[in-house]
This record gives C-alpha cells, sequence and structure tokens, in this order.
C-alpha cells in the first residue's frame, strides 16, 4: 500500500490569462501551475505587483484558459480545458470566496482520434458568436456562444453569452502549428461567416497556411438532433511561405490581415487575396514561442532564448498595415506565455526559470517581480544536514533542516535550487539600516506601567541606540534612556519583574529605576577586567571576566550584589555562560578545553556536573540557553558548538542531568540562542547561524525547522503593544548591494506553521545533473550550456564543482566538443594504497552519431584534490552513451545504449588506475534509470518497464555475469525508478503514472518468481523525471513510512511512503469517503482524476489502486465539523482521534 504527499507543489507556468473575474472592476491574473489555478490582483502595498488571492487544486491538468462574458454575468468567466479531457467554465462567488461551476462538459474525447501534437489550443471569433477547441490532429470542436437571434432561434435573456454544446468537425490539415480567427468587414447588417487561418505542416514538412469559413446550423430540436458545422471554402495563402514559420497573429481593424511570424522573417498577409505580401527578414534568426497584443498597433514577441521583442504595425492615415517594424526590448526568463497587464507591464510565464511582471520603458526592461519556479526539475540530491555525525538521533523525517538541492531550469534559466520546508518570516516594517555593525539587540520596558516592552538597544561596537515605540507603532530615536550608559556598547540587557531595568557593557553594570532615569546601582570590576559575556534570570545576573573569572550578582534589591565569583587557572578558560530561572540556584558553563559545559552552583559557583559534549571533536561550546520546549517534560539544555553543530540535553533533574544526548548540524558557523516565549509557558529557540533555524516543540517532540531569514545576524523578542508576538531582527550587511556595512533592523512575525523555501544560485545552464558528496561538503554538477552566435547555436558541456554551504562554484572540468554530460555518480573507490576516497564518476556522450551503430561517450574519474580542484584520473572511451551510472559490490555499473555493463577498478601502477569490462547485460530497447541493492540492479527501460539483474562474482577463473531473474511483462514507457522496500520498487513512466512493482521470490513456480507484479498504481499527471530512495527511522506507531523522494517536469517534488500494515483499510475506505465529499471545479470525479491511464490501460472509472492520494486525506483538516463527524462515524473512529492522525500525516512534509 503507497501513500503519496506534495512537498512542493508545481511551479512552472505554461498558461496564464488576464480577466476581470473577482469583481466587474479588477484586472486579476489567473495562472495555470499543473493541477492549480492561481488568482492573483493587483497589491494594495506595491501597486506595480501582484498579490495571490486564491489557489485551488483542479482534478485534472490545465491546458486551456480562455475567458467568456455571459449577458447575465458582472464578471468575466473563466474555460478551463484539462489534459483528461475535461472542459467547464467557472465564476467567483464573492460570497463563498470560492470558484462555482457554471457548466461542465464532462468528456469529450475523441476515442478513435490522436492527440494533437502542438499542444491543444482555443479560439473566440471576433463577433464573440462561437469559440473552437483543437485538441486533436484533424479535428475542431465548435462550441456556440448563445447570442440574441430572431424567431425560434433567439437565445433567452440568461443564456446569452453561455457557451453550447460541442460539434466536432472535421479538417484535413493535421500537424496544425498555429491558427487564429480573422477580422473581417460586415458589407451590411449581416456578420460574415468567421475564418479560421491555419498554419500547418503538409506531408512534406513544408508549412501551408489554408483559411476556412466556419458555417454553423443550429438545430431546431436539440433534444433530438445536434446542430451542425462546418469548415468550408478552404482558400490556401499563396507566396512565399517561411520554412521555420511558427504563428499567426491576426491583425485588428482598420488593418484586418495578419502577420506569419517566423525563424528568419516575419510576413505580412492581406485580407483580399490571401497572398504573402510585405517580408521583412530578421537581424538575427530566433525561434519565437510567444506573443501578446498591447494595442491596435504593437505586439510583444518572446523567443526561446528569453529575449523580448516590440513588433510595431506601422499604418497610413486610413488605419491600413503599411509595414512592421521589430526591435530588441531585452532579455527575460524564457517565456511559456505573455500577458500584457497594463501601463507598460507584461507578464512573462516561465517554464524553465522563473516567471516575472516585466516594466517595459524606452527600448529597457525592469523586472518588477518575480515567482520562483524549480521547474523542470531535471535531476536532485538529498541532503539531510542532521543526519551528519554519527551518533546524531534526530532522524525524524520531518526535520526542517532536510535540504533537497535540484538541478532546475533550463540554459541561461539554469539554476541549482536549495528547497526546504521550513518557517516563514511576515515582516511588519523596517527601521533602517544601521549604518556600522550591530553586536546585539534587546527588547526593555520604559515604565513599570508597561506591561510589554517598548523600547529596543541596539548595540554597536562602541555605542548603543535606544528606540522607542508608541502604542500606535510611531518610533522616536532618544539621546537618553533611563540613565543607561549610551556611549558604549551592550553586551546585554533587560527589564526585571518590577520595571527596573540593567544594561551590561564591557567596562559596568548599572541598574536603573523603573520611572525616571535614577541610576540605582552600578558595578565594576575590581581587577578592572573586561566584561566578555553576560546572562541574566528574573534576578541574577551572571557575568565572565575575560574568560577568567566568573562572577554571580544579585539584583533582587535596589542594589547590585556580588553573590559570588570564582577565578579559573588559564588552563580553564571559560567560552560561554548561562543562566536561566528554570535551573534554580545553578548556572551553566562552557569552557575553550576539551569541549565541555559545567553545571555550577550560583552560590559558590562550584561545579555540581560537568559533559564533555563532543569527544571526537575539537570544537569549542560557544554558546548556551535552556529552555522549556515540550509540554509536560524537563528544560533542555542546547549547546552551540563554534563548528555548527548543536547538542541538546535533557535536564530531568540535577541527579539526573545531561540525558537525552542529541545533535543537529545547523551549518558551518556557531549557532547563537534566542529564547522566544510562545504564551503557553513553553518557549521556541531561534537559531542564529549561516541557516537560521526555529526550534519548537510539536507533539511531544522537538523539531529543527529552517526560517526564511538567511541573513539573521541577531534577534530578540520584542511582544509590544503596537506588534504583538512580533521579534526584531538584524539581518547582516549586503556590503556589495548597497555599499554599507550595515544591517537592516526590522520587526517580523514568525509564522506558525512550516512551508517550502528555496534559495537559488543562479548557474545560467542546464543542470542536468547532479552528485552530492558528505565528505568533500561538495557537489558534482554536470552542466549543459547554450549559445547562439551568429544566428548559429553552440552547445557546450562541463563537469563543475560546487561547494554545499555557500553555493560558490570551485572548479570546472571542459568536456570535449559536441560531447555532453549524460550522468554523474559520486562513489568510493580504491585510491591506490587499498583505502577508499570519494570520487565523481561522469558518463559522456557525443552528438555525432548519426547510428546507434556509432554512438559512443566515455566515462570519466575525477578526484577532489586539497585544493578543491577536479583532477581525471582515467577515462574509458565506449561505444554508446553513458545513460545513467551506479555503484554493485564496490563495482562500477553503467547503462549504455542498449546494455548494462559492470566495470572494476583497478590499478596498474600506484597512480594510474583504470577500468575493466567485468560483464555485460543486453536490455530490451534502451536503459533510462537504474537501482543498484546490494548485487541486484534494477532497469527501467525505455519501453519495456523494470528488469531485474542480478550480478555475479567470477569464482575460480570463470567470469563475472549479470543474468535477469525477473522482469515486468507489460509495455511502460520508464522515466524512473527507486527500490522502496525489501523486493518492492517505485517506477514512474512518461504517462504519469506511477506503479509499484514486487518481486515474487517466493512464488510458486518458476513463472511466478521471475514476474514482478504490479501492487499499486495511480496517474500522477506529471512526469517524474528522478526518483530518490530515503532511508529514516519511523517513530513507533508511525502511521506512514517515507520511502523516496520525487521530482517532476512540473516543479513538484513529492514523498512517497508506505502505509503500515494496521492503518492500510482506514485510509482507503477514508479516500473514498473523502473522493465523494470533495467536489472539484468542473465536477470532475476523483477517479477519472486519479485512475491509471496509459496509451494501453485506463482505469480511469477504478480510480487509483491500493494507492492513497495524501493531498486529499489532509483536506480532512479543512471540512466543516459535520463533515468531519460524519466521515469519523462512517470509518467507525473518533473525530479527534482521525484528526489528530491527518495532522500527523501532514506533518511528514
Amino acid at each position: 500500500m503507497a501513500y503519496l504527499a506534495p512537498i512542493h507543489r508545481p511551479s512552472s507556468i505554461r498558461h496564464a490569462i488576464r480577466i476581470s473575474f473577482l469583481t466587474p472592476d479588477s484586472e486579476d491574473l489567473i495562472v495555470a501551475k499543473g493541477n492549480r489555478i492561481e488568482i492573483w490582483s493587483p497589491n494594495n502595498n506595491a501597486p506595480d505587483q501582484l498579490i495571490c488571492q486564491h489557489s485551488k487544486s483542479l482534478y485534472g491538468k490545465v491546458t486551456i484558459l480562455h475567458k467568456i462574458r455571459p449577458a447575465t454575468s458582472h464578471t468575466d468567466h473563466l474555460f478551463i480545458g484539462t489534459d483528461r479531457y475535461h472542459y467547464f467554465t467557472v465564476s467567483w462567488d464573492p460570497e463563498q470566496k470560492q470558484l462555482r461551476t457554471e457548466k461542465s462538459y464532462v468528456d469529450i474525447a475523441e476515442k478513435a482520434a490522436r492527440d494533437s501534437q502542438t499542444g491543444d489550443r482555443a479560439h473566440i471569433d471576433p463577433t464573440n458568436r462561437f469559440m473552437t477547441l483543437e485538441c486533436y490532429e484533424g479535428v475542431v470542436n465548435v462550441l456556440p456562444i448563445a447570442h440574441a437571434g430572431k424567431g425560434k432561434r433567439k437565445a433567452a435573456e440568461n443564456e446569452i453569452g453561455e457557451l453550447g454544446d460541442p460539434v466536432p468537425v472535421r479538417i484535413p490539415e493535421l500537424f496544425v502549428k498555429s491558427s487564429a480567427f480573422l477580422h473581417k468587414r460586415s458589407p451590411g447588417s449581416r456578420l460574415p461567416n468567421p475564418e479560421l487561418a491555419i498554419l500547418y505542416e503538409d506531408s512534406n514538412s513544408r508549412p501551408r497556411i489554408k483559411v476556412r469559413e466556419l458555417e454553423f446550423t443550429p438545430s431546431l430540436r436539440p433534444q433530438e438532433e445536434p446542430s451542425q458545422a462546418e469548415l468550408g471554402h478552404p482558400k490556401d495563402v499563396t507566396g512565399n511561405i517561411e520554412l521555420g514559420a511558427t504563428f499567426l497573429i491576426p491583425l485588428p481593424p482598420p488593418m484586418y490581415g495578419m502577420l506569419v511570424v517566423g525563424d528568419t522573417c516575419i510576413s505580412y498577409v492581406d485580407e483580399w487575396n490571401y497572398r504573402v505580401q510585405n517580408t521583412q527578414p530578421l537581424e538575427e534568426a530566433t525561434v519565437f514561442v510567444a506573443w501578446c497584443q498591447i494595442d491596435e498597433q504593437r505586439f510583444t514577441l518572446a523567443d526561446d532564448y528569453g529575449k523580448l521583442y516590440l513588433l510595431f504595425i506601422q499604418q497610413n492615415n486610413r488605419g491600413e498595415y503599411v509595414d512592421h517594424q521589430l526591435d530588441l526590448l531585452g532579455e527575460t526568463s524564457r517565456a511559456s506565455t505573455l500577458v500584457y497587464l497594463d501601463a507598460g507591464r507584461i507578464f512573462v510565464s516561465s517554464h524553465q526559470g522563473d516567471s516575472q511582471i516585466i516594466q517595459v520603458s524606452e527600448r529597457s526592461l525592469e523586472v518588477i517581480q518575480a515567482f520562483p519556479n524549480i521547474a523542470p526539475i531535471l535531476d536532485f540530491t538529498i541532503m539531510d544536514m542532521g543526519n551528519r555525525s554519527s551518533d546524531a538521533t534526530v532522524n525524524e523525517f520531518s526535520s526542517g533542516q532536510a535540504r533537497i538541492v535540484t538541478g532546475s531550469g533550463a540554459f541561461k534559466d539554469g539554476s541549482l535550487r536549495s528547497v526546504r520546508s521550513g518557517v516563514g518570516l511576515e515582516d511588519l516594517g523596517s527601521i533602517g539600516d544601521m549604518g556600522t555593525p550591530v553586536s546585539g539587540v534587546f527588547s526593555v520596558r520604559s515604565s513599570a506601567a508597561s506591561t510589554m516592552v517598548d523600547t529596543l538597544l541596539v548595540s554597536f561596537v562602541n555605542h548603543t541606540r535606544a528606540f522607542r515605540f508608541s502604542s500606535d507603532g510611531d518610533i522616536e530615536e532618544v539621546d537618553e534612556f533611563k540613565g543607561l550608559n549610551l556611549g558604549e556598547s551592550t553586551l546585554h540587557a533587560g527589564s526585571l519583574p518590577d520595571g527596573r531595568a540593567f544594561q551590561v557593557t564591557s567596562s559596568s553594570v548599572v541598574l536603573v529605576d523603573s520611572d525616571g532615569s535614577l541610576v540605582l546601582d552600578a558595578w565594576q570590576s575590581s581587577s578592572g577586567a573586561s566584561i566578555t559575556a553576560a546572562s541574566s534570570d528574573q534576578s541574577t545576573i551572571l557575568l565572565s571576566l575575560g574568560g577568567a573569572v566568573v562572577v554571580v550578582l544579585d539584583v533582587a534589591s535596589a542594589s547590585i550584589i556580588e553573590k559570588a565569583r570564582r577565578e579559573f587557572p588559564d588552563n580553564e578558560q571559560v567560552s560561554c555562560i548561562c543562566i536561566s530561572s528554570l535551573m534554580a540556584g545553578s548556572c551553566f558553563a562552557g569552557f575553550w578545553k576539551d569541549s565541555k559545559v559545567s553545571l555550577l552552583s550560583l552560590s559558590d559557583l562550584s561545579d555540581l556536573a560537568t559533559e564533555v559534549v563532543d569527544p571526537d571533536s575539537l570544537a569549542v561550546p560557544r554558546s548556551l540557553l535552556v529552555a522549556n520546549i515540550l509540554q509536560h517534560q524537563p528544560p533542555t539544555l542546547f549547546v552551540g558548538l563554534a563548528d555548527g553543530n548543536v547538542i541538546t540535553y535533557t535536564i530531568a533533574s540535577e541527579q539526573k542531568l545531561f540525558t537525552g544526548r542529541k545533535s543537529m548540524v545547523l551549518g558551518t558557523q556557531q549557532p547563537n540562542f534566542s529564547a522566544l516565549p510562545r504564551g503557553d509557558g513553553l518557549e521556541n529557540v531561534f537559531a542564529t547561524c549561516e541557516h537560521p533555524s526555529l526550534i519548537y516543540g510539536s507533539e511531544g517532540r522537538m523539531v529543527y525547522s529552517a526560517i526564511t531569514a538567511e541573513d539573521a545576524q541577531c534577534i530578540c523578542p520584542f511582544d509590544s503593544e503596537a506588534y504583538p508576538g512580533a521579534i526584531a531582527i538584524v539581518t547582516a550587511p549586503d556590503i556589495e548591494g548597497s555599499g554599507s556595512e550595515g544591517g537592516e533592523l526590522k520587526l517580523a512575525l514568525v509564522d506558525e506553521q512550516r512551508t517550502t523555501h528555496v534559495q537559488t544560485l543562479p548557474i545560467r545552464e542546464t543542470v542536468r545533473r547532479i552528485a552530492y558528496s558528505a565528505e568533500l561538503k561538495t557537489f558534482g554538477l554536470g552542466c549543459i550550456q547554450r549559445t547562439l552566435s551568429d544566428g548559429t547555436e553552440e552547445i557546450k558541456s562541463c563537469f563543475k564543482l560546487v561547494d554545499e554551504v555557500a553555493f560558490s562554484p570551485l572548479h570546472s572540468y571542459d568536456l570535449n566538443n559536441d560531447e555532453l554530460i549524460e550522468s554523474v555518480l559520486r562513489c568510493q573507490l580504491d585510491d591506490g594504497s587499498g583505502d577508499l576516497a570519494e570520487r565523481f564518476v561522469v558518463g559522456t556522450a557525443y552528438l555525432d552519431d548519426s547510428s546507434p551503430e556509432t554512438a559512443r561517450g566515455r566515462i570519466l574519474i575525477f578526484e577532489v584534490t586539497e585544493e578543491r580542484k577536479l583532477k581525471l584520473i582515467t577515462e574509458l572511451a565506449v561505444r554508446g552513451a553513458v545513460r545513467c551510472l551506479g555503484m554493485c559490490k564496490g563495482k562500477i555499473v553503467a547503462a549504455l545504449l542498449k546494455t548494462v555493463i559492470v566495470y572494476s577498478f583497478e590499478y596498474e601502477t600506484s597512480s594510474q588506475p583504470f577500468l575493466v569490462k567485468e560483464a555485460v547485460f543486453r536490455t530490451a530497447t534502451a536503459p533510462i534509470d537504474l537501482a543498484v541493492t546490494n548485487d541486484v540492479i534494477a532497469v527501467t527501460d525505455l519501453m519495456k518497464s523494470v528488469s531485474m539483474v542480478k550480478y555475479t562474482r567470477g569464482r575460480g577463473g570463470s567470469n563475472s555475469t549479470l543474468a535477469e531473474i525477473a522482469r515486468h511483462f507489460e509495455t511502460v514507457w520508464g522515466t524512473a525508478v527507486a527500490n522502496v522496500a525489501e523486493n518492492t520498487y517505485l517506477e514512474s513512466d512518461a504517462e504519469g503514472n506511477l506503479i509499484v512493482l514486487q518481486h515474487e521470490i517466493n512464488g510458486f513456480s518458476e513463472a511466478d518468481r521471475r514476474r514482478m507484479r504490479v501492487t499499486s498504481e495511480m496517474l500522477l499527471g506529471e512526469m517524474v523525471n528522478r526518483i530518490r530512495r530515503i532511508d529514516v527511522q519511523p517513530s513507533p506507531g508511525a502511521i506512514v513510512i517515507p520511502r523516496a523522494f520525487l521530482a517532476t517536469v512540473e516543479g513538484s517534488i513529492y514523498v512517497f511512503a508506505l502505509i503500515a500494515p494496521g492503518k492500510q483499510d482506514l485510509l482507503m475506505r477514508m479516500q473514498t469517503l473523502m473522493a465523494d465529499v470533495v467536489q472539484s471545479p468542473g465536477h470532475v470525479p476523483f477517479n477519472k482524476f486519479r485512475g491509471f491511464k496509459s496509451s494501453i490501460r485506463d482505469l480511469g472509472e477504478e480510480g487509483p489502486q491500493r494507492f492513497v492520494d495524501g493531498e486529499l486525506i489532509e483536506r480532512y483538516l479543512d471540512a466543516s465539523a459535520e463533515v468531519q463527524e460524519k466521515i469519523a462515524v462512517d470509518l467507525g473512529i473518533e473525530s479527534e482521534t482521525l484528526r489528530g492522525m491527518v495532522e500527523n500525516l501532514r506533518r511528514i512534509h
């Protein structure tokens, strides 16, 4: 039984349209991301930008968006088409704040027709009487739009503008590249029949344009006989039509006619004789991919290389066409669709890069808003920063520090993306750039009457600034504050329960009264030693003097009393200190020597207990914090080490100290901790380092979650009247970006739940393959670069080494001309001395191969030097492209064009390694992916699904062998495979299906044992490019056990899990109940959406087989209380218990 849930939803935008959808006057942008519709409207706070108002998932991948306006509607309706041939119109329900289905065409599929090879198209004729749908080769569906006619054909007022039933019309033109309705002159009061221009390729692959007249005869008896339509009276466009003609642009009146856009020229076709009249060659050949109209004379065009052009139509004094001119505006992401917004703003939707809103000015472009997109994900690797140390017991799958690093985009939009599920920050406002580096920020109360903090103290290298906030949120910087010394840097500051405040600087401790500016007392070290660290609770201040002396000060009364002092020897210097009201009568101190932490008595600072936090490391404790994280659990001690590790201990009692040790790697720099009160007596912990994280308790366990404040330098809680629950955060200075040496001080709210966050490293090349080495702390990237020079496309490929933390390139190795990266593998191989060392193995292919018999490639093996450079240690020329690589029993497995070969890595001398072929297996057609488990190699084939091949090492002089032990005997166009359990494999195919296969090793007969049977299958609706297995230790009683990540062409990332045997029936029955309750726009059945579908089988009526859609299950939490109760009763379970189970399922991603 299988379970699938999304981690990152589709981000590729292939379709977009601007309509007045939410209100009659609104200008809304509707975008389609896979099977989701998003509605974006102008942002009141930033008028040039858009904000998402609504998002809704559909039961089907969106292929068509168009608008219609019925006469009875004050807003536009949205026509939506899906890949499962469902078409429907929706409107906006302002009361329910939801999409409302107006009309649905459940299925208008032509069973005998072939799908359109050039994409689905929809058009509405200029007279607004007909819509056409082109979804199949040689078939045009005509949908009449009701209009005010006469006599028996007159439509009712409430029907005007509504779509009628589709009428299929066959045409002989098959490979249609573009089509458009043309504007026609009206000789009298009668409207002429619409004319549809069709750009297609004939049987000789030459472009032709044919104009057909649409004749429609409505039925007088709709219930008995259908309406009739015909696309007749064909007229051929004469003249020279360019071979690379891409699409048609109809020109509005009074120009009429159309433009034919090609790779090397743009031509005008007149309206009278349909002859090519004017052809303007382009300055440089290109491939246009999208266009949109700005006004009657201006159009924008986008090409395949990310360039945006302005096409201007020149007119005479009668408004007729005279000439056209094309000018380059600039560079954007490679466009899928262009939508003109207003005031020179254009929305560029992109599949290969970030979608953008572009402001067009005089011959220039400015990106004013970007929409992050990680599609298409060509490859990815899993980088779990929490499981690098051998003692790490933090193995919960939902750890926010687990990173998935993807190779995303294509060509100039190519990038490396780090995807993490984490907590976001909502910025409330910025106080401004601080100008100089900030060392700390502290919140205090200005008077005893204040119940909440209202002042921020910002510390710099040699001074302190104070910012006071009014109850309305007004900010005032004050020159004096309660007698505190603002002429020095502040190490620590805070307010006591009675309203008094204190300040610790490097030279003194100052205690001031609750009202006014009276200094009650001051303390200075008798030895004159500098104060280097400070910590406090409600009545005590703990100081470290130069790391050699620790002092305890009592501030419970109106004076400062030195309560205890202890000097440490030179070899026992203190590195950090911490005091907490949760540890009455004691405090903690970290030491430079031996990486140890001690619990000290506050009465005399004597040792109560000592713990070496990391005996195998030289890392020094640099920060300490005691916080109450978990409900009904003892406090937790956090120890931040200088190397980026966080060690936690449960402090059960003074007799049970330093128990429950756990470790987590947050980065390479020391983390600093700040406690954030939650209001329920518990606290969250904000850890600042190069990967800021929020540590919080959830369901009885501690969760480390990434946070969006990547540049956070220091923070403090700022729960003020104007900004309740806020934090003050200082960001690191952006010296390159602004020239300032100081960071920005701002207020923000911390999100209550995690979302997905993406960090981007632009590569500007296609990152086709990626491998990660935890030991070398690097990524190996196989990249492809495309350039256009003098109209000629040039392709180059290289292998790059990139640092894991900084995401910065370290070194690059260029391949030969016409050689492409095909596969990359990180493995451990013999270094010549008998020890294992990290190596990168690269497989390539040459582009100049004209036939499979002449195909060739190379296998390259690299080591990484101490200078972090790539060094080629051996290479092997092979007969065929090296499609994928793996490791089996210390041997290199290479999948070539038609074979799978096992190579051994050997040495002629200690410095001259070479590869030796050991065994060969011939596949059915062509291997696409490998999954190696012990000595079994699962090979997914281009056409023939999965084969299991066993490697047997030769003994006693016999040769090693590769022999097939089982296979899946069906036609499946495989794209990826992974082992997800013992003898169980997950396969994806090119038609968007997921299949779980099991090897019957205990079958009754030999034929049974050679067969892989399907145990689960469903339609995902997106093509999966890569599946990566994950191994996590599930918690006791886990409902599902995560086994793999999946990455798709649309930019989605899913987690695949196996359902615990005791929960399989419950989840299957719950899915059935939820499918009946949840209504998708268009009333598309859930089974039709998730039922397996290929060119061989269609299970759209049966639905997914033993596969649970986690997204549908999680929608239980969004249902009403009545619906939740009914489903729980039907399942025979308490609703609270069911809700808790679904919440746990949601938490795995």
